[in-house]
C-alpha cells in the first residue's frame, strides 16, 4: 500500500525553500562570475546607450532583429532603466537556477504524483557547466522550458487539451525568442510525454499501436511548431553567418557528461558526478525502484539529440555540451519507487539528497566568492580609464584546458559597461547576435578572441602569444592597454606604454599609449611565433598573391574583350 502522507521533501514549503536556496551562490557577487557574462553585459550597454554616446555607434553596429537568442537582451530593456544595468543582469541570472530547480521539482510532482526522494540529487545540476560558461540566454530558456514542460504535463493531467493548444502557441514562440535551444528541448520533452500518453489511451481502448501513437503525438505537439517559421526566416537572412560542424566527437561528448558539474575543484566536481551516476545505476539494479516511462523516454530522446548534435551549430560552439546537465537531470527525476512497493528508506535517501544539494550549493558559493574577489582586484583599474577611451585588453590564458577557468576572459567588457570604453572582446557574428564590431582601425584586433593571450602559440587556437600581441597591435587605434594577469612577456615590447596603474596582488597593469614613441621592430621568431606557423602564413600569402595576380590578369583580359566588342 502506498503511504498517502506527504513527507517533508514533498511539501510545498520544502519546494519553496529549495527554489529560494538555489539563488544563494549569486547573492554576494556584484557581477555573477560566469565566463561569458561580462562580454554580454558590454553588448547590453551598447544596446541601451548607443544613441546617447555617438562614439559607441562609431565602434559597434547594433541592429535589432528577430533571432532565437534574445532572452536577456529583451529583459534588460525594461529592467535596466529601473535598477541599473548591473543589478538588472544580476537579477536575471539569479532567476536561471531558481527556474531550473522549480521546473525539475514541478515536473517530478506532475509525473509521479509526488516528489520522489531521489529527485533532490538532480538539483545541483541547476549550476551545470553551461551556466558556469555564461550561456545566459540558453540557460534562461532551459529553466523556462522545464517550467513550461511541467505546465504542459499538468494541463494534460487535468484534461485541458484545447486550452493547452491556445496557451502554448504563443508560449512556444516566446521561448524560441529567448533561445532556440530551449524551444527545441521543450519539443523533445513534450513529444516523448505525449507519445506515452497517447499510447496508454490507445491501449486502454484496445488499440495500443505505437505507429498510431506516434502520429497522434506529433499532432498533439503541433502547438509548438509555429517557431519553425521563425527559424526559417532567421536562418535565411542575408546577414546570417556561421557554420555547423564537428559531428560525433566521441571523446568530447563523453567528457561533457563527466564535466556536467565543472566549476573550480576537479575532485569535488568529479566526485559529485560520481554520486549522481551512482543514483542512476542504483535505480537500474534495485528491484524496489525504477524509471518513469514518461521521463525515461524523455531522457532517452535527449540522449539521442545529444549524440547527433555537433559541437558547433550556426557558428555557436559547445552546442552538444549544453544539453548534458539537463539530460542527466531529467534522467534523475525519472527515478521513482515501483508501483505497489514501499521504500522504507526513502527518508534517509531524501536526507542524503538534501545534503548533496546543500554541499554543492556551499561549494558553488565559496567558489563564486573567490571569483568575485578576483573581479574586484582587477576592476580596480577602471577608475583610471577615461570615459570613451579606446582600450585594448590582453587577458592571460594557457594552452592546456585547466579545470578551473579564470572567469577573466571577458572581464575587459566591464570597461565598456562602466566607462563606455572600446573593448576588443566583443563577439562579432552576424546573424547570431545583434552586435558586430565596426571599428576598422583596430584591424585584426577588433573583437573576440583577440583579448586572449598566451606565453606561446597554442596549437589549434586563434590566441596570440603575449609578445606578438604587444608588438603588433595597431597602437594608433588605441589610447590604453590593459593587461589582466598576462603570461611572462618581454618588457622590450612595452616601449611607449606608460604604466598608470598596477595591481598590488597580481601582475596586471594598465598602460597609457605614448603615440610619439617609435615601436621597435621585431621578427616573428622573436615574438614567439613557431616556424611551422610562419611557413604556413608565408604559403598562404603567396597563394593570395597568386590569386590576386590571376584576378588582375582576368580583369585585363575582360577589359580587352570589352574594348574589342565596342569597336
Amino acid at each position: 500500500m502506498q503511504d498517502d502522507r506527504l513527507h517533508w521533501w514533498q511539501t510545498r514549503w520544502f519546494v519553496i525553500a529549495a527554489v529560494l536556496a538555489a539563488a544563494i551562490p549569486l547573492l554576494w557577487p556584484d557581477i555573477p562570475p560566469i565566463v561569458d557574462l561580462p562580454g554580454h553585459m558590454g553588448r547590453y550597454r551598447v544596446q541601451l546607450d548607443r544613441g546617447a554616446h555617438p562614439w559607441l555607434a562609431d565602434w559597434y553596429s547594433f541592429k535589432w532583429a528577430l533571432i532565437g537568442n534574445l532572452g536577456v537582451d529583451l529583459l534588460i530593456e525594461p529592467l535596466a532603466p529601473l535598477v541599473g544595468l548591473e543589478t538588472a543582469v544580476k537579477l536575471i541570472v539569479i532567476a536561471i537556477p531558481v527556474l531550473t530547480v522549480a521546473g525539475l521539482l514541478w515536473i517530478a510532482r506532475e509525473v509521479h504524483g509526488r516528489i520522489p526522494a531521489t529527485a533532490l540529487f538532480a538539483l545541483p545540476l541547476a549550476y551545470g557547466y553551461p551556466v558556469q560558461f555564461g550561456f545566459v540566454n540558453f540557460a534562461l530558456s532551459m529553466g523556462l522550458a522545464l517550467c513550461l514542460f511541467a505546465l504542459w504535463l499538468r494541463m494534460a493531467r487535468l484534461g485541458r487539451i484545447w486550452l493547452r493548444v491556445a496557451v502554448f502557441v504563443p508560449l512556444s514562440c516566446l521561448l524560441w525568442v529567448v533561445h532556440t535551444f530551449g524551444w527545441g528541448v521543450l519539443g523533445v520533452l513534450a513529444f516523448s510525454s505525449e507519445l506515452i500518453r497517447q499510447h496508454d489511451r490507445r491501449k486502454d481502448a484496445g488499440s495500443g499501436h505505437w505507429f498510431e501513437s506516434l502520429i497522434r503525438a506529433g499532432l498533439g505537439c503541433a502547438p509548438l511548431a509555429l517557431p519553425m517559421l521563425l527559424m526559417i526566416a532567421w536562418r535565411s537572412g542575408a546577414d546570417v553567418t556561421g557554420q555547423t560542424a564537428d559531428f560525433f566527437y566521441w571523446r568530447t561528448k563523453i567528457a561533457w557528461i563527466v564535466m556536467a558539474l565543472r566549476d573550480r575543484w576537479l575532485w569535488f566536481d568529479i566526485g559529485s558526478m560520481a554520486v549522481i551516476y551512482l543514483v542512476l545505476f542504483k535505480a537500474l539494479r534495485d528491484p524496489r525502484i525504477g524509471y518513469s516511462r514518461h521521463l525515461g523516454l524523455s531522457a532517452l530522446f535527449m540522449l539521442a539529440v545529444y549524440i547527433v548534435l555537433p559541437r558547433i551549430v550556426f557558428g555557436s560552439a559547445y552546442a552538444d555540451m549544453r544539453m548534458a546537465p539537463y539530460m542527466i537531470a531529467v534522467a534523475v527525476i525519472a527515478i521513482r519507487p515501483k508501483p505497489g512497493t514501499t521504500f522504507r528508506h526513502a527518508a534517509v535517501l531524501a536526507a542524503l539528497g538534501l545534503a548533496f544539494f546543500v554541499v554543492r550549493l556551499a561549494g558553488t558559493t565559496i567558489s563564486y566568492l573567490e571569483f568575485d574577489r578576483d573581479y574586484d582586484q582587477e576592476l580596480a583599474a577602471l577608475p583610471h580609464v577615461p570615459v570613451g577611451a579606446r582600450l585594448i585588453s590582453f587577458v592571460g590564458h594557457n594552452c592546456h584546458n585547466a579545470w578551473r577557468m579564470s572567469r577573466l576572459e571577458h572581464l575587459p567588457a566591464i570597461a565598456l559597461v562602466r566607462r563606455l570604453a572600446y573593448t576588443d572582446d566583443q563577439w562579432s557574428m552576424a546573424g547570431a547576435q545583434l552586435l558586430t564590431s565596426r571599428y576598422t582601425a583596430a584591424g585584426p584586433y577588433a573583437h573576440d578572441p583577440t583579448q586572449i593571450v598566451t606565453s606561446v602559440k597554442c596549437p589549434a587556437e586563434w590566441w596570440r602569444p603575449a609578445n606578438y600581441a604587444l608588438a603588433r597591435f595597431p597602437r594608433e587605434a588605441f589610447d590604453y592597454v590593459w593587461l589582466i594577469r598576462p603570461p611572462v612577456y618581454n618588457p622590450r615590447f612595452t616601449v611607449g606604454l606608460v604604466p598608470i596603474w598596477r595591481s598590488p596582488t597580481s601582475n596586471s597593469v594598465l598602460f597609457r599609449i605614448d603615440h610619439d614613441v617609435v615601436v621597435p621592430e621585431a621578427s616573428d621568431e622573436e615574438l614567439g611565433v613557431p616556424r611551422w606557423l610562419i611557413e604556413r602564413i608565408k604559403r598562404r600569402r603567396e597563394r593570395l598573391e597568386a590569386l590576386r595576380e590571376r584576378r588582375e590578369r582576368e580583369e585585363e583580359r575582360l577589359e580587352r574583350l570589352r574594348v574589342e566588342q565596342a569597336r
